[in-house]
């Protein structure tokens, strides 16, 4: 069993959602933080314990950015952080795992399970530290419906429809580094 730390300089997580009925939006936050607990040899011990930072939401488009973090979505004045907690680990396949959790977003929690691809571990010495570092790569993915967790907002649209879509993509690409194990 080994603990790992969430790397915030190499993880990003990351949302897709429909505009308009016809794109795609994509967003991110680049600020994570967080640790795994990884058994392969017991996943039932495996954890996991994310935070990420909502008011460093990014799409692009600074008005579109602004309004997702009015209390229209994200209220991040209120809800400053999005969180998850793993209750179960479980493996899927050979470098794949479901991960359910208690998900934290806009004041609200709803259990989620996550798709989990692993990479790793991989070594790397630093030689102006004299030091060797160990990573671990996690990608996790899901799809969640908004309104689950309070964001309501939405403007209909001429053809029928509405302007942002209820059905969200989550796309957490995480490096984590090994601190004991």
């Amino acid at each position: 069993m080994a603990t790992w730390r969430i790397d915030p300089d190499h993880t990003v997580a990351e949302f897709i959602v429909r505009h308009m009925m016809v794109s795609l939006v994509h967003g991110q936050f680049n600020r994570c933080a967080g640790g795994v607990v990884f058994d392969p040899a017991n996943m039932s011990n495996s954890s996991v314990e994310a935070e990420i930072d909502a008011g460093g939401l990014y799409t692009g488009i600074e008005r579109r950015d602004n309004h997702l973090r009015s209390p229209d979505f994200f209220d991040v004045q209120k809800y400053p952080k999005i969180t998850f907690k793993s209750t179960r680990v479980e493996v899927a396949a050979v470098n794949q795992l479901k991960v359910t959790g208690d998900l934290f977003i806009h004041g609200v929690t709803r259990q989620v399970t996550l798709n989990v691809e692993t990479a790793g571990p991989s070594n790397f010495f630093d030689d102006e530290e004299n030091k060797m570092y160990t990573a671990y790569g996690f990608r996790a993915t899901t799809e969640v419906n908004r309104e689950d967790f309070g964001m309501m907002w939405n403007l209909g649209i001429e053809q029928g429809g509405f302007m942002v879509g209820k059905q969200v993509q989550l796309v957490v690409n995480a490096e984590c580094d090994l601190v004991e194990g």
